[in-house]
């Protein structure tokens, strides 16, 4: 029988610390909050006891951040699309940042296993004043395993709507996508970062935290391909590509980290969950 879960989040500023009250229905849990870099950031592990998903799934996350309140959200292991039979597994997620806050989704890779039909869709909302900092990160097939992404499907959709829209239908029959130079060019991981806000960036702004977000990456895995970009004067975006995720998701942690130093003054305190 299908699973559908779904988690609610909502940070809260209490004073001088962020709170979290969450609701949950079905297989996703929080594990308590941590305070690593003092009162005001909340940092929070998204558990999904099952550990993956099967034809049919259904994994609807959402997460609010209210006015002046500041949480980190993070997830212990991959999200795993399994093989189907042909019903569709779909995790979908929506983050809400009100004025002066601000709200950081950084979960670990979604894999698509051979022969899943998957869809990955994360959606945006933020007002004036409000920032996000995230990314979302895939990895086709388990190469290291000889679980080639021979077979399948994923959907995937980011957006931010009246600002950012992507959506990619990746098949693993569609071997000019993944294969081209001018597509994945034979790379099986990939990334994107984004920092979002709620109103446009001066000039000035937007090219120093490019600047800082492109020397943090020069120093990443040679194997890894970056770019970074602003489509965009409310949204700075990273892009990677690897043969793996490790390299790469060490890559994007350097971004993350420039990115929390120049745009909010702050160390880059990982989850302790990076660290297991």
């Amino acid at each position: 029988m299908p699973w559908h879960a779904t988690l609610d989040l909502s940070y809260r500023r209490d004073g001088p610390r962020t709170t979290l009250r969450h609701r949950h229905d079905g297989p996703l849990r929080i594990l308590k909050s941590l305070y690593p870099e003092g009162e005001g950031v909340c940092h929070n592990v998204i558990v999904h006891p099952p550990g993956g998903l099967v034809g049919g799934d259904t994994l609807d996350i959402t997460a609010h951040a209210e006015a002046g309140a500041h949480g980190l959200i993070s997830t212990p292991g991959a999200t795993r699309f399994y093989r189907s039979d042909g019903a569709e597994a779909a995790q979908r997620v929506q983050l809400r940042v009100d004025e002066g806050a601000r709200l950081e989704w950084l979960p670990l890779e979604a894999i698509a296993y051979p022969q899943c039909q998957a869809r990955n869709a994360l959606t945006l909302e933020i007002a004036p004043g409000g920032e996000c900092l995230g990314w979302d990160v895939c990895a086709l097939g388990l190469p290291a395993a000889g679980q080639a992404f021979n077979q399948g499907r994923l959907l995937q959709e980011l957006q931010w709507p009246g600002v950012w829209l992507e959506r990619a239908r990746i098949d693993a029959s569609d071997t000019r996508l993944l294969d081209s130079p001018l597509g994945l060019a034979g790379q099986r991981a990939l990334g994107t970062l984004w920092l979002a806000s709620g109103e446009p960036w001066p000039s000035a702004r937007r090219e120093a935290l490019l600047d800082s977000v492109r020397l943090a990456l020069a120093g990443a895995a040679p194997e890894v391909r970056t770019g970074a970009t602003c489509p965009d004067p409310r949204l700075l975006l990273v892009r990677a590509l690897g043969p793996q995720v490790e390299p790469l998701m060490a890559a994007l942690q350097r971004a993350w980290a420039a990115l929390r130093e120049h745009a909010w003054s702050l160390g880059g305190t990982a989850p302790r969950i990076w660290r297991v």
